[in-house]
């Protein structure tokens, strides 16, 4: 038990499967919660020649790749939109969200797409979903009257980035955040409801972070906004406004581990790919990171150059800053990143933006070479859970499948 206690989940459940014995030392160590608790984020990835249920899980402690069988829908079938607190947010080719916990198997659905105000179910003969009908509204105008458009369309097109937080650490009870279209707007549900409660209308939102009934979102332009969703009215106020100096390909924000918000800027290039068939494509190659701390009372940035003691993950995951310290696998004062590039299914056959930089020199040098993971899907990180869902589709635990 006490060398199990040491394992990262990956290996710890990896162990469990072996015979009864150690299943059940597995078992009685995710139930009391004794497992080690501080957990390296792993890449999760998935391939045609792996199959379509199972995903791959590349651990940047032991520089190998675990694969794990997952339940229906296929996951390689997928579209992966966020990944937090070990759970992954992913749209089915019905355009429909999941979430799931790729090291337990657990899955429950998330509200249909079909409550957003913008999104109508389109039926055929038989009673089936067929198609959608989509309006695309910004603030309270029609920019472009309802059209049909298939699920496949809106798997890809509507879903952008889903962050998933503890709305009451004490009953593990979710919220999960939605960027969407049209243009980056913001949405939640608590697990447990029937429908996406929209925010007041804005564009181009890219991130977010939410604590004890506040959520902190930044916008593209620099602007972040805070939301109180503890009453039955949602209060909006802006911390600060449209800033030129912070218009970046990416932004991101986050709780540091200090204290306060951070705020996380990604300088991109976009390289163009010659393709003659009918012209070139421009794909993200990300060449910076600049940082702030984020006086919310000030309502100021105040920026810093570096990060000696800590490491941070950027991508479709819930932006993190660890502590160097504990995770001696990690480089300190680097950033790793994975490729979240908003158009992304519209070049699927260009090399993803992958990789990881100093901040101190904005050197780059790749994760891992050979590449192990195709271009399409973009892979995102994952740091793994044990914890059970609360409200769940399924009751029972699926045994561990990982090899």
């Amino acid at each position: 038990m006490r060398v199990f206690a040491t394992l990262e989940i990956p290996d710890l459940a990896r162990a469990g499967a072996v015979c009864a014995s150690w299943r059940s030392g597995y078992t009685t160590l995710r139930d009391l919660g004794k497992h080690r608790q501080h957990q390296t984020p792993c890449l999760l990835y998935t391939s045609e020649s792996a199959g379509n249920n199972v995903a791959c899980l590349y651990s940047l402690v032991e520089k190998r790749v675990y694969r794990l069988n997952l339940p229906e829908p296929p996951i390689r079938s997928r579209l992966i939109i966020g990944s937090s607190l070990g759970l992954l947010v992913t749209v089915d080719e019905t355009a429909q969200m999941h979430l799931l916990n790729p090291i337990t198997g657990e899955q429950t659905a998330l509200p249909s797409v079909t409550t957003f105000q913008e999104v109508k179910p389109v039926y055929d003969g038989s009673g089936a979903v067929h198609n959608y009908e989509y309006s695309m509204y910004a603030r309270y105008d029609v920019i472009f009257p309802t059209h049909i458009v298939t699920p496949g369309f809106l798997q890809h097109h509507f879903h952008h980035k889903a962050l998933v937080f503890y709305d009451d650490a004490s009953t593990g009870s979710y919220i999960v955040v939605l960027m969407h279209s049209p243009y980056g707007q913001l949405s939640f549900a608590r697990v447990g409801d029937d429908h996406w409660t929209s925010l007041p209308l804005y564009s181009a939102y890219c991130d977010c972070t939410y604590k004890d009934g506040l959520l902190y979102a930044v916008a593209q332009k620099g602007e972040i906004h805070a939301f109180d969703l503890r009453g039955t009215a949602v209060t909006k106020e802006i911390i600060r406004g449209i800033d030129r100096e912070l218009c970046f390909d990416g932004n991101y924000i986050m709780q540091a581990p200090w204290g306060g918000l951070l705020l996380v800027s990604r300088e991109k290039e976009y390289d163009s790919e010659e393709d003659p068939d009918p012209e070139p494509e421009f794909v993200p190659n990300t060449t910076g990171i600049i940082l702030h701390k984020i006086d919310a009372a000030g309502k100021r940035l105040v920026k810093i150059d570096c990060l000696p003691d800590h490491v941070l993950f950027l991508g479709l995951n819930n932006t993190l800053c660890l502590s160097a310290k504990e995770y001696p696998a990690l480089k300190g004062n680097h950033a790793y990143f994975t490729d979240d590039d908003e158009f992304n299914s519209s070049h699927k056959s260009c090399l993803r933006d992958i990789g990881v930089l100093d901040l101190g020199n904005n050197r780059k040098e790749v994760l891992v070479s050979p590449q192990l993971w195709p271009n399409w899907p973009a892979p995102a990180w994952i740091t793994p859970n044990l914890t059970m869902m609360k409200h769940t589709s399924n009751n029972s635990l699926p045994r561990p499948t990982i090899a």
